[in-house]
């Protein structure tokens, strides 16, 4: 692309559009900006309106004036203007792949259904306590556009790659590509499973056999994507010997002892495989068994992740507002060892939450209360799967009231809604909030 030359649209003003934005004009492109939210779109014109970006009139115009069109993950690809614009054979990619396009170091790709973000913090924690100058960067948070004049020959790009961000790129190219897992979900964007996988299987597709696949092996559907790949493959298990495994006392790379299970203070079995899959990523990085021992037992977890928020008269408070579907869910009731009442619900994301149910019955779970947008699809589905344990709520503190009353001395209540946020929060980070602070206050 040559930046000075050509024109550019850049759609969806959230945090990734306007570090899109930023990082075009400060490489002199002539740059439009546009998103649907009227007020997005002016606070963006008032942020760049001495920058020489232009607010779009009309995004029909915009992009047909342009050469390359960035889009925002949250912009689906069915728009007409967006069909239009392929027809025209326009050049439409996302932030992550202008980000890659623009950056001068190497990148660790992480994707899957569950746990990026906890495998991508913790591989870039140990790497960071290992002295390495890596970057936390992509669906984590900070957009790679945000860093990308820091994202020199000395750094690591440690970065959460959705499907979202999977479905525009064209050459993003990660040293180490990660993928975790597949299960259901976004299915209300990408319509049916075999779209979803084939959109989480593209982070392999420009890997050569200069780069390195890190695969789940105990996931079917991800241990299938070792066919065809010319990259170097490492496949990781927490239930057989393999490249990277576990037994009960130690995490194993190539048949060698690395870390202890214990070096990791995270909760539940599924963090097993999140370790696994870390060093993988960190012995191909080339960190020593000391930091990586080192990095385990430093590591605290993730905001929203099953996390400890509040103690009293026995009971504990658990946040895992970051469990936006079934399978987290799941994983985070598996790690429940006391009798808990858990909160769900929220927007609807095209899942049947017919198994949840059926795995509850089984599970420490004694009373379910749900609220969200989705409350009366999960009570059907309760219903049909013969869990009765139940309480609707209208709103998401009358939930959290109702949860505390059902909740025994000893016991816990955990939030973990198999739901996204969007239809009472902006994200699932200010849900988690929320419930922090709703828990504080009845407890007072």
């Amino acid at each position: 692309m040559y930046f000075a030359k050509q024109t550019f649209t850049v759609i969806g003003m959230s945090a990734s559009g306007r570090s899109a934005t930023s990082a075009l004009i400060k490489r002199g492109a002539k740059t439009y900006m546009y998103d649907d939210d009227e007020r997005r779109l002016e606070a963006a014109a008032r942020l760049f309106e001495k920058s020489g970006a232009i607010k779009a009139a009309s995004v029909e115009d915009a992009v047909t004036q342009s050469d390359v069109i960035v889009l925002s993950p949250g912009v689906k690809l069915d728009q007409p203007y967006l069909i239009k614009a392929r027809h025209d054979k326009k050049r439409i990619i996302g932030e992550l792949e202008l980000g890659f396009l623009l950056a001068r170091c190497p990148f660790i790709g992480v994707t899957g259904t569950n746990g990026k973000t906890t495998v991508c913090s913790l591989i870039h924690h140990v790497l960071k306590e290992s002295g390495l100058n890596s970057y936390l960067v992509g669906n984590v948070g900070t957009p790679v556009t945000e860093v990308v004049d820091e994202l020199n020959e000395t750094a690591v790009a440690v970065t959460e790659v959705s499907s979202f961000q999977l479905e525009t790129i064209k050459t993003f190219c990660p040293h180490i590509a990660v993928v975790l897992n597949i299960t259901p979900d976004h299915l209300d964007r990408h319509y049916n499973m075999d779209n979803y996988v084939y959109l989480k299987r593209r982070i392999l597709s420009n890997l050569t056999c200069s780069e390195y696949a890190v695969l789940n092996m105990d996931d079917q559907t991800v241990a299938e994507f070792v066919k065809d790949l010319s990259a170097n493959v490492i496949f990781f298990s927490a239930t057989q010997k393999t490249d990277v495994f576990a037994d009960e006392e130690y995490f194993y790379f190539k048949g060698n002892p690395v870390a202890k299970r214990g070096d990791i203070r995270l909760i539940g079995e599924h963090n097993v495989e999140n370790a696994l899959a870390a060093t993988a990523v960190l012995k191909c990085m080339g960190v020593s068994d000391e930091d990586i021992v080192k990095g385990f037992r430093s590591f605290k977890g993730v905001r929203h992740r099953i996390e400890l928020i509040f103690e009293k008269n026995g009971v504990k408070y658990y946040n895992d507002s970051k469990s936006t579907n079934v399978d987290s869910t799941i994983k985070a009731v598996k790690s429940m060892t006391v009798p808990t009442v858990l909160i769900l619900g929220g927007k609807d994301k095209g899942l049947d939450y017919t198994k949840l149910f059926d795995d509850l019955k089984d599970s420490l779970i004694t009373h379910v209360v749900i609220t969200g947008e989705n409350r009366f699809k999960m009570l059907e589905n309760a219903n049909q799967a013969g869990f009765y344990k139940v309480s609707l709520s209208a709103s998401f503190e009358s939930a959290v009231k109702i949860a505390k009353i059902e909740v025994k001395e000893g016991g816990a209540v955990l939030l973990s809604p198999a739901s996204a946020s969007f239809d009472m929060f902006t994200d699932y980070e200010e849900r988690g909030r929320e419930f922090e602070r709703i828990v504080k206050r009845i407890n007072e």
